[in-house]
């Protein structure tokens, strides 16, 4: 009994549509294989709408973070080996 409560605590469900059809993600554009990983990026299969599985918000800001964190990084990479 106890297994299910817990797996209805666990369950995340779209808070744009309600839906219980959600997929993590494993792969985007902006984060390659570790961004969704950081974000606990999750897509609904039913409106299509990304969020956090955490929080059930918008991952958009977290996204914004992490794009300029790896930008400001690869830029200090270069500007590093450049310099030597």
């Amino acid at each position: 009994m106890q297994d299910k409560l817990n797996e209805f605590a666990n369950e995340i469900v779209c808070p744009t549509c309600g839906s219980k059809t959600v997929s993590k993600v494993k792969y985007t554009w902006w984060g390659g294989v570790l961004g969704p990983k950081l974000l606990h990026h999750t897509k609904c299969d039913d409106c299509k709408y990304t969020f956090n599985s955490k929080t059930g918000k918008s991952n958009t800001p977290g996204i914004i973070m992490y794009s300029v964190v790896l930008f400001v990084v690869a830029f200090a990479v270069f500007f590093f080996i450049r310099t030597m």
